[in-house]
């Protein structure tokens, strides 16, 4: 089986390079972040066509999470026990869903981005990543994944020059340590020894083009699943302007392959 998770930034402007990238990797399940939009006003027709079932979650024009599935979609999940929410008034936003889909349990994440140290938002994001791995300590035992933008540089080598972000999000000690509490308790990040390189190239003064990027795009899985990871790529085609027609998400897939 195959699986990829992929941060499109606005899936009605990135709908055919979606069902491309569906077809050109023969991608059996893809878990979206990022989707901009209400399910209602998502474009899945095509995607539907081709033989995907789809549980998509969004409330705006901001955040939202799917997942598409050829190999099945039960159990559909909006949200994990216990998420936090943010907003006044206080909400659950649109940054989870969870489906069995081949007998696997996905988790679509997009972890808040957390603004500033200094901000209520980051105070936010380190309780959501705190209730995640609370919620997630009872699906250790079957095969499980909890894949997405996660929003976190985990290591120095993740951030093409860690001293630009010395008083920025994602590498702070507190995050870091969140990130880390995962692994510590049995979860594995299986991209990682196959898939080295960052998923993630701002807009901003050609970053793609020199490379200074970041690797904030990562698959967790149970041990059940981490076993059965055979390989793991980037595709960093999908970032490049110059590879496909259209304007790219300022992320790259991940693909992950499981055997049998």
């Amino acid at each position: 089986m195959r699986i990829a998770t992929w941060n499109v930034n606005s899936l009605r402007s990135r709908i055919d390079r979606v069902e491309a990238f569906l077809e050109r990797h023969d991608i059996d399940v893809l878990a979206l972040q990022e989707t901009k939009a209400r399910e209602d006003q998502l474009p899945l027709m095509g995607i539907q066509a081709a033989g995907y079932e789809i549980a998509a979650v969004g409330h705006s024009q901001w955040n939202g999470v799917a997942i598409l599935s050829r190999v099945g979609l039960d159990d559909v999940e909006v949200g994990f026990p216990g998420m936090p929410g943010w907003g006044d008034p206080v909400a659950a936003e649109a940054r989870a869903v969870g489906a069995t889909c081949g007998g696997v349990r996905l988790w679509s994440l997009y972890i808040p981005n957390g603004r500033k140290p200094d901000d209520p938002h980051y105070v936010y994001k380190l309780d959501w990543l705190q209730r995640l791995r609370e919620a997630a300590a009872a699906w250790q035992d079957a095969p499980t994944a909890l894949v997405g933008d996660w929003n976190i540089c985990p290591t120095d080598d993740d951030v093409f020059d860690v001293t630009q972000f010395k008083n920025s999000t994602h590498v702070t000690p507190p995050e870091r340590a969140a990130f880390q509490a995962f692994l510590d308790e049995g979860w594995s990040e299986v991209t990682r020894k196959h898939a080295p390189g960052y998923t993630y190239w701002d807009y901003y003064r050609q970053r793609f083009e020199r490379d200074r990027g970041l690797k904030i795009d990562f698959v967790l899985g149970s041990p059940g699943f981490a076993e059965r990871v055979t390989s793991a790529f980037i595709d960093r085609d999908e970032r490049d302007p110059t590879v496909f027609s259209g304007a790219p998400s300022d992320h790259a897939p991940v693909v992950v392959d499981l055997s049998d």
